[in-house]
């Protein structure tokens, strides 16, 4: 059972807004689900014009046309939008050059990593450097003499600044090959200089910063080393994160602003990004996650209430196909990019919420992660050969050193703290009327739908680690409450079960919740086995998840979970049901396994588990349906599955050394049921 990991897909702050991976591939399916195909042409002749209001009119109108509209942004696409757009960053005119910005950063939050990867191939790191020094510059002046500085610093301070440095950060995240190029331009002092003089800026772009930074820091040593070189980058964060949220001077600032709890929560990531603090100095002796992490954090995913946001966010959409559209794409007139009505602008401001309590749970999936990732898994007891009980001891060395994720300090985060998140994931995972893509049709509002299946993806993640964690080093007061362990059981099943299982095109977020959510299971399962029951229901959900899944890992899940909840030793048929499921995964001397041999080691390690212990009353199942017969014949069959795991590939060392132990358990468990002689 292993730890959520951070998927690239849900690493983004302000992921793709719009997901499009379910829509037919190719120009002429974007041709023919998109409404604006009049307007393309023009767009990119006159963005190649003579005429600089027109080249400025046509970056603005890409910036309109893509907004929630992956069709029209393909068919754009197709045309080489990013390329024309690339080339307006070199035009002569100021205005064109700061509204082609927008609009590529724009491309990059509703495009994704195919567009990302478009602009990176398409050399624009080349120009965004040289933009780097020229807002610098402009910073200073603006910051040490306002009166004095050039007429559009402002615009040039807070808009294109914003704008460079949000492409940046979705290029960071596009490939290795990009955040190595990104990484040479040595950003670090660029965007801290932001972070620094925040009682001065906008928040726009100090919050553009602080994203860049978070995303810039995590797993990349050459940022972290970089920000841990500088005591003065160190306290600056300390200090946002520490701080209450007081009004700033700079202008555009309020107390209520919640940007202002968002730059705290990335803060306290980028803190966590670089743990452990340099020593000796003042910020090595905090606990970042007694501190800062874990008190800054759960005010922040315990006060939402997401039920009523998609209520609201359902009132405004209404609100808006009521309300007179205005011409935003008018060839005659100088088009307005801002304009936004008042619905509008609520929308993303419900949006933006929504989005930092995604990353506080982003930041509190590593906080609950607080436990190594057991390579062999969760199951029985293993048996080790004499040889190698050398080879163990020194691991045992090891893994006493290694119990905390490296370079964090997670003394507070301890199983015996994780419990206290519980009851806000709980809720967090609920979905709402919004929370996923319609199965027949789109969302009415895609940025709110994508927000709110990210918080609860988030924050199934978060209840995975927690139980991970405890099952690994148990809690005695958790373990013994078993009506709190129902309670969490009926709801997790409560919250799949409005997911549902109609997980086609399009359906993807869906998919995921349920992928990790049977790591959940399976973590409630291990935390109070013997003491929790399932319905026939939910283990024949659990069987028919575990045939359909496409990968090893999500059927694995599946099978430690049903292994756990036949142990309830009062459930008699519903261990027969799960024994007789995990018997058909076994090899027969005509046929091998129809399980990957993950599963087959998971099924073969259960049955072994489940009837260790003849006492129980379900040991009469194992008694009257012959099950020791089944095992002997699977013997030989498993040892050749075993001896088929390549060693060299990824992996597959620890895989055969695995499944060699439990070669050598089933033997031995074989052996001991016969030394018994137990009749029916």
């Amino acid at each position: 059972m292993g730890k959520s990991q951070k998927k690239k897909s849900m690493r983004r702050h302000n992921p793709m807004r719009v997901p499009d991976s379910h829509l037919p591939k190719g120009l002429a399916s974007a041709s023919s689900t998109s409404t604006k195909n009049e307007a393309i042409l023009p767009i990119i002749q006159k963005m190649e014009g003579p005429d600089a209001s027109d080249r400025k009119w046509a970056c603005v109108a890409v910036s309109n046309l893509i907004q929630n509209d992956s069709s029209t942004r393909r068919l754009l696409q197709g045309k080489n939008v990013v390329g024309a757009l690339i080339t307006r960053l070199t035009d002569s005119e100021d205005e064109v050059v700061l509204e082609a910005m927008g609009a590529l950063r724009n491309l990059c939050i509703d495009g994704g990593y195919d567009i990302c990867a478009e602009m990176y191939n398409k050399n624009i790191l080349t120009i965004l450097k040289t933009f780097i020094p020229k807002i610098s510059n402009i910073l200073s002046q603006y910051l040490e003499a306002p009166k004095t500085a050039p007429a559009n610093a402002q615009r040039l301070v807070y808009d294109f600044a914003d704008n460079v440095i949000t492409t940046l950060w979705c290029l960071s995240e596009t490939s290795n090959k990009a955040l190595n190029a990104i990484n040479s331009i040595n950003l670090i002092p660029f965007l801290m200089s932001f972070l620094a003089s925040r009682d001065k800026l906008s928040i726009a772009p100090v919050l553009a910063a602080a994203q860049c930074l978070y995303v810039l820091t995590d797993d990349n040593d050459s940022a972290g080393v970089s920000l841990k070189s500088n005591a003065e980058y160190i306290s600056c964060l300390l200090s946002i994160a520490q701080s209450l949220n007081q009004p700033a001077n700079g202008k555009g600032k309020d107390i209520n602003d919640h940007r202002l709890i968002t730059l705290r929560v990335l803060s306290s990531g980028i803190l966590r990004n670089i743990s452990p603090l340099p020593q000796p100095s003042a910020a090595s002796v905090v606990d970042i996650d007694k501190d800062i992490t874990l008190p800054l954090l759960q005010p922040v995913i315990s006060s939402v209430k997401l039920p009523e946001i998609a209520s609201r966010a359902q009132q405004l959409v209404d609100g808006l196909a009521l309300e007179p559209q205005i011409e935003k794409m008018s060839l005659k007139n100088t088009p307005k990019s801002d304009h936004k009505s008042s619905s509008e602008l609520e929308l993303e401001q419900l949006e933006a919420n929504l989005r930092t309590v995604q990353l506080a749970l982003e930041i509190l999936t590593g906080v609950c992660a607080t436990l190594p990732d057991p390579s062999a898994g969760i199951e029985g007891e293993t048996e080790i050969d004499d040889e190698d009980e050398d080879m163990a001891d020194d691991d045992e060395v090891l893994d006493d050193t290694n119990i905390e994720d490296p370079g964090h300090n997670n003394d507070s985060a301890n199983p015996t703290v994780l419990p206290s998140l519980v009851p806000s994931l709980l809720s967090l995972i609920q979905p709402t009327s919004l929370s996923f893509s319609p199965l027949a049709t789109s969302s009415i509002h895609p940025p709110t739908t994508t927000a709110l299946s990210a918080i609860h993806i988030s924050a199934m993640e978060c209840l995975n680690n927690i139980f991970l964690s405890l099952a690994t080093s148990p809690n005695p007061s958790v373990s013994a409450d078993a009506e709190g362990g129902r309670k969490v059981w009926n709801e997790v099943w409560a919250s799949l079960g409005v997911v549902g299982t109609e997980l086609g095109l399009g359906q993807e977020r869906r998919k995921e919740m349920w992928e990790i959510g049977v790591g959940v299971l399976w973590g409630l399962a291990l935390v109070w086995k013997g003491t929790l029951s399932a319905t026939e229901e939910q283990i024949q959900v659990l069987i028919r998840y575990s045939d359909g899944a496409s990968d090893e890992i999500t059927k694995v899940k599946c099978i430690g979970a049903l292994e756990c909840l036949a142990q309830y030793p009062q459930s008699i048929t519903n261990n027969q049901v799960i024994a007789s499921y995990l018997l058909t995964l076994l090899p027969t001397p005509s046929s091998p396994s129809p399980a990957g041999v993950e599963s087959l080691m998971q099924a073969v390690s259960a049955l072994i588990d489940i009837y260790s212990d003849e006492t129980l009353p379900y040991d009469i199942n194992f008694r009257q349906g012959g099950m020791l017969q089944t095992l002997v014949a699977s013997v030989e069959n498993v040892r050749k599955a075993v001896k088929r795991i390549d060693r060299k590939k990824p992996g597959g060392k620890d895989l055969r050394r695995r499944g060699e132990e439990i070669r050598d358990n089933l033997v031995a468990f074989i052996q001991y049921r016969r030394n018994l002689g137990l009749q029916n």
